[in-house]
């Protein structure tokens, strides 16, 4: 891919938690000010791949194993054990190959970079004398959030069955959802299509290539919104800006200048990144900026940025 691309990609959660910390409340700076990790992000554009029958490395993934009796008697006599495969069960199941057989360190390389979560955002790989670390060419930041109204919400949630560990609990037990009345996160992000250079020469990929870009795209796109569970229903994604620049040129984190704001009913969202992109425009290929058209307006001034509704996909 002969270009870089930089952007923002928006996440709105409304009576959702996008991104919990151990507590179970939204993630937050000891300044208070609320964030969501990368993590949170890449993960359900992992799901969203997976889904797709993409090869997907670093996610989830049960076993179920039997136990021997020593095991049963550990373990209560279960019979069978479910727990998350190890990073080489994971890494054997997808690519369908033994990585303690595979002594060529190349040919382990060329599985890598066939999983698009390490084409896109790279690995940390230490199994069975594999030491590999790739810088992935998709660098993603922490999101931010630009709504000074949020708050959480704590629910108090009533089971329908009681505690059995409790032979006097007379009552069925409570639970807790927290949720945030409402957030908007903004995450940066940077796509440097240079990142693979070495590995090219060495034959093991073919660097980091246009359809690597669109599957990027397409799930950046719309995996919040894709990935529905009791906590994430209510995150979607409302916005998304690709700036597609030349090769050689560079651009700042965007996120830090995007301020948000209500206005009655509608999310007022300014880019107060126009001017340099303007200034730039001998080096900018395209800005394309997709939005939640039915209750968003987007404040700005970049000359030549073609708007589209990021559900439709149609240019507004």
């Amino acid at each position: 891919m002969e270009k870089r691309v930089y952007g923002v990609l928006g996440i709105r959660a409304i009576m959702a938690n996008w991104n919990a910390d151990f507590t179970g409340f939204p993630k937050s700076l000891s300044s208070g000010e609320v964030f969501g990790s990368d993590k949170a992000l890449k993960y359900p554009m992992k799901k969203m791949w997976e889904a797709n029958g993409e090869k997907v490395l670093y996610i989830k993934s049960l076993q179920v194993t039997k136990n021997d009796e020593k095991s049963k008697k550990d373990k209560k006599d279960n019979e069978y054990t479910i727990r998350p495969k190890t990073l080489s069960e994971r890494y054997n199941e997808i690519f369908d190959c033994n990585l303690k057989e595979d002594k060529n360190k190349l040919d382990v390389l060329t599985n890598l970079f066939n999983a698009i979560d390490v084409k896109n955002f790279g690995a940390t790989f230490a199994e069975e004398k594999n030491n590999i670390s790739i810088t992935g060419a998709v660098q993603i930041g922490q999101g931010m959030n630009k709504y000074e109204g949020t708050y959480a919400e704590e629910q108090q949630i009533l089971s329908p069955f009681r505690d059995s560990s409790k032979e006097d609990a007379e009552q069925s037990t409570l639970g807790t959802k927290i949720v945030s009345n409402e957030a908007h996160y903004f995450y940066p992000f940077a796509i440097n299509s240079d990142s693979y250079n070495d590995y090219v020469k060495i034959g093991v990929t073919a660097g980091y290539t246009e359809e690597d870009y669109a599957k990027f795209k397409e799930a950046a796109l719309c995996a919040a919104t894709y990935f529905n569970s009791n906590s994430k229903l209510g995150c979607e994604n409302e916005l998304a800006i690709f700036i597609e620049t030349k090769k050689g040129y560079y651009l700042p984190d965007l996120s830090q200048y995007i301020e948000f704001r209500k206005e009655g009913k509608k999310n007022i969202i300014s880019l107060n990144f126009s001017s340099l992109i303007n200034e730039a425009a001998e080096n900018i290929i395209s800005t394309e900026i997709y939005y939640n058209s039915l209750n968003t307006v987007i404040e700005h001034d970049i000359k030549g940025a073609k708007k589209y509704n990021i559900f439709t996909k149609r240019e507004v």
